[in-house]
């Protein structure tokens, strides 16, 4: 009986061992991708390209990573791609626009994508919105815009993300309208369309503004000027611009205007995320986020981030997977104001 017994115990330890080896994620001599939703050299580019030389080391079998530029449609087809052609193997990573659940809330149908399904991983920074103008243009405040006859033209890439949500949002709250030009590649293409005067203004992050060129150069020389930020506080590099916040109070914007701004806004809190396909084991989603969250606080990697100019205030996964759930939670009158400011 006690070498049954012993049989049977040393048999139920080796299935448990061997299950949880089973359960274990190992990337050894594997490749992963971080899928991006733009062209090369833009910030999303950037960022992902930094996290691929480190994140590798913290998780099981140190896995090459590369980047794989997908641009197109406003960061759409990227994100439909780590969706519904990825495998939940953990192998592939997405580095897409925040704003694009606005589609999903609106119902669009080249959404393939449930936002909310997503395993995401974590986010790099959070960076709020600024609106910045051609100086020599006629537009020297948003009361200028307003009054205009014709109003002036800024640069997208697309119907999905803030250089399109923020014009249009202030047309909504504070009656500043916009003509939106859309189908740029990508930043560096709409910088180079008010470089040369067939636009004259842009919305972005201040992340974007403020860690590269031409907007080092820009500001220097004048070129451009700010307009408005989308922060609910002034940031110090922006202390004479105002918020959008600001401007609704000074034009008595409803209080429907007002959580339909906060709805679009909400996006500048997980500016630059990482998300896996759905499906995906539990265990393989908690690798990936502890990866990531220890690549976050490498030495060698915000070294690289700072050599770089890239801002780094990450997020953890568990917190952009909360941050998008809420993101989906809009009550009806505010989706029914997204959809008529995005012409649904």
């Amino acid at each position: 009986m006690t070498r049954k017994i012993l049989f049977m115990l040393t048999s139920l330890s080796f299935l448990i061992g061997h299950h949880a080896q089973a359960q274990t994620p190992n990337f050894q001599g594997k490749t992963m991708t971080i899928i991006v939703g733009t062209g090369a050299g833009d910030l999303y580019d950037l960022y992902a390209r930094a996290i691929a030389l480190y994140m590798g080391k913290y998780l099981p079998g140190n896995p090459n990573m590369i980047v794989q530029n997908m641009p197109g449609a406003g960061h759409m087809i990227a994100a439909n791609y780590v969706y519904t052609v990825s495998k939940p193997d953990g192998l592939t990573m997405g580095a897409i626009n925040a704003g694009l659940y606005f589609e999903q809330l609106i119902g669009r149908a080249e959404v393939k994508f449930d936002w909310t399904k997503f395993n995401w991983i974590g986010n790099a920074t959070k960076s709020p919105q600024v609106l910045y103008m051609r100086a020599d243009s006629p537009f020297k405040t948003i009361e200028d815009v307003r009054s205009a006859k014709e109003p002036p033209k800024c640069g997208t890439t697309g119907l999905s993300n803030m250089g399109y949500f923020v014009p249009k949002l202030l047309e909504e709250t504070v009656s500043a309208k916009f003509n939106v030009i859309s189908g740029y590649q990508g930043g560096n293409e709409i910088d180079l369309g008010v470089e040369r005067g067939e636009i004259q203004c842009r919305s972005l992050s201040t992340e974007a503004y403020f860690s590269r060129e031409p907007f080092h150069t820009w500001r220097k020389n004048g070129f451009t000027r700010e307009l408005v930020q989308g922060g609910r506080m002034r940031l110090e590099k922006l202390a004479n611009v105002p918020t959008i916040y600001e401007l609704m109070d000074k034009y008595r914007t409803p209080e429907v205007g007002r959580r339909l701004a906060t709805a679009l806004l909400a996006s500048g809190e997980f500016h630059r995320p990482y998300m896996a396909p759905p499906k995906m084991r539990p265990e393989v989603v908690k690798t990936l986020r502890d990866a990531f969250t220890k690549t976050m606080k490498d030495a060698e990697f915000i070294a690289e981030a700072k050599r770089k100019k890239l801002d780094l205030d990450p997020t953890t996964g568990e917190e952009v997977q909360g941050l998008a759930t809420d993101a989906m939670a809009q009550p009806k009158d505010v989706i029914e104001r997204l959809k008529k400011m995005m012409g649904k």
